[in-house]
């Protein structure tokens, strides 16, 4: 009896010293794909640890005194999988997760797309995904559909406001926005189309005028729409430019230049998206700015779009339905659009950006604020990085504080300006901050929502589903072009280039670097394919907007240059075709064999003047 009792006091204080105080696990199991668990705690590494799944004994792939490690473990069960912890054939700590069958981590980011296609609208779509993946965390239980509402609201919508790096992206973009508002509203925008349309007395020199302020305005494709759209409109009917063209050189100058200019709303978006895709991708030492940055050279559609304008302008001749368009402006036929179909999906109210009556225009006004941003941005971003060569210190850098500070200086400076020389006073210029300001708030709706998506789809491990189904059938060569038309087709029928992105571009990243190292090819001489993937995102997305009658950056050019939606939609249409047929067969097929991205941009160019060569009719 006293050798069982010291038995059993020996046995006690033998567990004693083993305890979990915390354990990382995945909030669901998806049956049939791998997953980890790590209990941390206190722990004899002589001893010997199992864990129990359902009947099932596995070994740790690591141990030390503080954790450990369980990996590669799968479950083929559904319902409520038991996990212990044994030492000794008994019981150390136990856990309880539900398991689900793996294709529903997938379903969220469908739901986000077939809704956006059914209603025309990316937030309730989103958010509709968003509850139903939080739903999907409670196994479906009649009582998690309430709860996981609420969820959707107090855990992931909120978690992405709290965080740093999503608070810098939202006030440097709002930021932004109101120095636009400041810098429309004091004049200073008019001012430099004045200076840009002193010698513009034919209709080839006004396209060619409204052609280069479209790439002045790089920061914003809204704020470049209305802008130019609106201020152009009066220019292009004097020299009688179709309203159609107008409204062709205001699309295809304002998301392309946005999307590979360095400073702009698109950056804050596409960085912070591009970030939250990044955590787990074992090997990749990159920043998501700098993935950003080397992304740029791959957008061949934003490149060949704008060069496209600039070759129709600068020619004077036109293919398509333009033709008839421009022929009947230069006749002097009158154009009487009728716009009561056509509704504004920006969220903002065009009548907000306006210019104060009896002010001077001065360009001054505009390019300094312009000009603080851009060199302060460089500024802060070179002096909070460290290294030794550009890249290093690009890498190293805090660009989300430099783009915030950036935006904060410009707005003050725009500010000071406006209330320094008497044309706006304080309360004028709140009110035009605050205008601005109201172009970014349905972006950053979406943006905010993505984040949650980009949450919930981690927990429902759903970039680990698509590498595991198409990791190992996808060639990594073709791969971008794969993505290019997947977004294409997806923008195409949701009408938002941010809203795929948004839904694309967690799930883009993680299977590209599974394609990658499956190929053997996650090393830095295949970047490229990383790069492209990244680009094709956003460029497939972009070209198919320029073909989409329901995007909103084409409702709204349509509303600022005066030009009916459809009128719009056929005479762009030829143009997009033509740069996207060249940036995908001419630029990103080829590039994910290898070939260097400035031959192929180079062979692009070439490909366009062909085209206008040889297709393109003299309208002057």
């Amino acid at each position: 009896m006293i050798g069982r009792i010291a038995i059993f006091l020996f046995f006690f204080q033998f567990l004693q010293g083993q305890s979990v105080s915390n354990e990382q696990v995945p909030k669901i199991i998806l049956q049939g794909i791998d997953f980890s668990i790590t209990f941390s705690g206190e722990f004899e590494t002589s001893n010997s640890y199992l864990l129990s799944c359902n009947g099932s004994l596995y070994n740790p792939t690591d141990i030390s005194s503080d954790h450990i490690a369980f990996d590669n473990l799968s479950i083929s069960e559904g319902g409520q999988i038991t996990l212990d912890l044994l030492l000794v054939d008994t019981s150390i700590h136990q856990l309880k997760i539900h398991s689900i069958p793996a294709w529903i981590s997938i379903l969220p980011p469908l739901i986000a797309i077939i809704l956006a296609f059914m209603t025309r609208s990316v937030i309730p779509s989103l958010f509709v995904a968003i509850w139903f993946g939080v739903w999907s965390l409670s196994s479906f239980s009649l009582g998690g559909v309430i709860s996981s509402l609420l969820d959707s609201f107090h855990y992931y919508i909120l978690n992405t406001l709290i965080d740093r790096d999503h608070a810098i992206i939202t006030l440097f973009t709002l930021m932004l926005g109101g120095m636009v508002g400041i810098v429309y509203r004091n004049g200073g925008m008019h001012g430099i189309i004045h200076h840009m349309i002193k010698k513009a007395d034919t209709p080839r020199k006004g396209q060619i005028a409204i052609w280069l302020f479209g790439l002045i305005i790089f920061f914003d494709d809204y704020s470049n729409t209305l802008i130019v759209g609106n201020t152009s409109r009066l220019l292009s009917d004097k020299l009688k430019i179709s309203r159609q063209k107008l409204a062709y050189l205001v699309d295809s100058t304002s998301a392309p230049v946005s999307t590979i200019a360095v400073i702009t709303t698109w950056i804050g978006f596409q960085v912070g998206i591009i970030a939250d895709a990044l955590p787990g991708l074992d090997g990749l030492n990159e920043s998501a700015y700098m993935l950003f940055i080397h992304s740029i050279p791959y957008s061949f559609y934003p490149f060949l779009a704008i060069v496209l304008v600039g070759l129709i302008v600068t020619t004077g001749k036109d293919f398509g339905p333009m033709v008839r368009a421009e022929k009947r402006a230069r006749m002097g036929v009158e154009y009487t659009p009728d716009l009561s179909e056509v509704k504004d999906e920006s969220g903002s109210d065009i009548e907000d950006l306006f210019v104060k009556d009896n002010i001077p225009h001065r360009a001054r006004n505009a390019v300094i604020p312009i000009a603080v941003l851009v060199f302060s941005m460089f500024y802060f971003i070179f002096t909070s990085g460290e290294g030794d060569s550009l890249k290093d210190i690009l890498g190293s850098s805090d660009t989300f504080a430099a783009l915030m500070h950036a935006t904060l200086l410009s707005a003050l400076v725009a500010a000071g300006l406006s209330i320094g020389q008497g044309i706006l006073n304080l309360n004028e210029t709140l009110d035009a901050w605050f205008s601005g300001l109201k172009f970014m708030l349905m972006g950053l709706l979406v943006l905010l929502l993505a984040w949650a998506l980009a949450d919930i789809s981690k927990d429902l491990q759903t970039a680990d589903y698509i590498v595991s189904t198409l990791g190992d059938s996808i060639p990594m060569s073709i791969l971008p072009t794969i993505i290019f038309l997947v977004a294409a087709a997806t923008a195409f029928g949701t009408g938002s280039s941010w809203g795929v992105m948004a839904i694309l571009m967690p799930l883009v990243i993680p299977l590209t670097w599974a394609v990658m190292g499956n190929n053997g090819g996650a090393t830095p001489e295949n970047y490229h394919i990383l790069y492209s993937t990244i680009a094709c995102v956003l460029t497939g997305a972009v070209w198919a907007d320029h073909c989409s009658p329901i995007s909103d950056t084409t409702i709204l050019t349509s509303m600022a240059s005066g030009c009916e939606l459809m009128d719009h939609v056929w005479t762009q249409m030829p143009y997009a075709i033509s740069a996207g047929a060249a940036a995908l067969l001419l630029g990103t097929l080829p590039a994910g064999f290898g070939a260097p991205w400035w031959i192929l941009l180079l062979l692009g160019i070439l490909s366009q003047g062909l085209v206008v060569k040889y297709f393109g009719q003299s309208t002057d």
